[in-house]
């Protein structure tokens, strides 16, 4: 059984509605203006969270352009780049951080954020970070789990990558340094990454297996696999967001614009509602439809003595009558009294 989490107001775990999250990355493109417009999208789309990435570039690599330190060259997206140099145009400058929480919290947004050192922690403690994401490449960053959790605020881990082993590794770690809660999110640390290798079904088995609450951290295109993932158990979508994919920017070829966040908002609660029970049988929606199922029904004037023929009774619409399969039963008898167009067939017509 699985131990729901709260985040800022919100409660996550199997039996809720899921949370959805909204990653600025760098979708900013290096302007804070843009910044402050992409909360004010995420805001108007009905999602339930912000969540920005805190690091500077001298904090998460060093700027050595080795080619350990480049991009393989195919990459879809980044083929060739420098690490150093790509982390500068896709960092979100500390000093940055305080008004774009301010902005979400002024439209009532939950922000937090994804920490990558400690002096990020510190920050987003100074501004009281309600929770902390582990992104996929820090799962294997013991030591950087172990202080986040320290904070006794909830961890939201992403497994992109990682083995059941290192996964356990991660939420011993979290959970041993005092963590207020665990979510671990299914990830395919792919930019973009393919649908065929989302593995939604591992949803369920993470959950059952480490007894928190599972979402999805998504970078595949568009809102089908995390409408997928909902019906698979998961309780947190997370989604990159930016305003128009035509603008540019590191992480926008795999980002939604604002009518797809808010699309996605939309159907994420529908696929959610869909999920019902186990159930066979009517359901109250149905309950008008019952009336209208077929029945059998006198179709013409009789007089009494006269046979059931398949011209004076018939299976149609609405209910009321013998059921259909009592046809066989009828035909032959005789009217016991006259009988107006338009009545239900009943045993004792007959």
């Amino acid at each position: 059984m699985t131990v729901a989490v709260k985040i800022g107001p919100h409660v996550v775990g199997a039996g809720e509605r899921p949370f959805v999250v909204a990653e600025m990355s760098g979708n900013h493109n290096g302007d804070l203006d843009r910044a402050l417009a992409i909360v004010d999208a995420v805001a108007a789309s009905g999602a339930h969270a912000l969540k920005l990435q805190t690091y500077r570039p001298d904090t998460i690599t060093i700027d050595v352009d080795s080619p350990a330190f480049r991009i393989s060259g195919e990459h879809e997206l980044w083929g060739g780049e420098n690490l150093y140099r790509l982390y500068e145009k896709a960092h979100t400058p500390y000093e940055w951080h305080a008004p774009i929480f301010a902005r979400a919290r002024e439209r009532g947004l939950t922000v937090f954020s994804s920490p990558f050192d400690p002096s990020a922690v510190e920050l987003l403690e100074e501004l009281d970070a309600p929770a902390y994401k582990i992104a996929s490449s820090e799962l294997v960053d013991l030591p950087l789990i172990r202080l986040v959790a320290s904070t006794g605020k909830p961890l939201v881990i992403s497994t992109g990558m990682a083995t059941v082993a290192e996964i356990d590794a991660a939420v011993r770690t979290a959970r041993e340094a005092g963590a207020g809660g665990i979510v671990l999110l299914a990830c395919t640390a792919s930019y973009p990454a393919p649908p065929a290798d989302s593995n939604l079904r591992r949803i369920p088995v993470l959950a059952d297996l480490f007894g928190v609450p599972v979402g999805l951290s998504d970078h595949t295109p568009g809102i089908g696999v995390p409408i997928a993932s909902v019906a698979l158990g998961a309780c947190f979508v997370e989604k990159h967001v930016t305003l128009d994919r035509s603008d540019g920017g590191v992480d926008s070829d795999f980002s939604l614009n604002p009518d797809e966040l808010a699309a996605l908002v939309v159907e994420s609660q529908r696929a959610y509602a869909a999920l019902g029970g186990t159930l066979v049988g009517p359901t109250p929606a149905e309950r008008e439809g019952l009336r209208f199922r077929r029945s059998l029904w006198v179709v013409e004037d009789v007089r009494a003595g006269e046979p059931v023929t398949t011209r004076n009774v018939r299976s149609i619409r609405p209910a009321g009558g013998l059921a259909p399969a009592a046809i066989d039963a009828v035909l032959g008898r005789a009217f016991a009294v006259d009988v107006p167009r338009g009545t239900p067939l009943s045993w004792d017509l007959i």
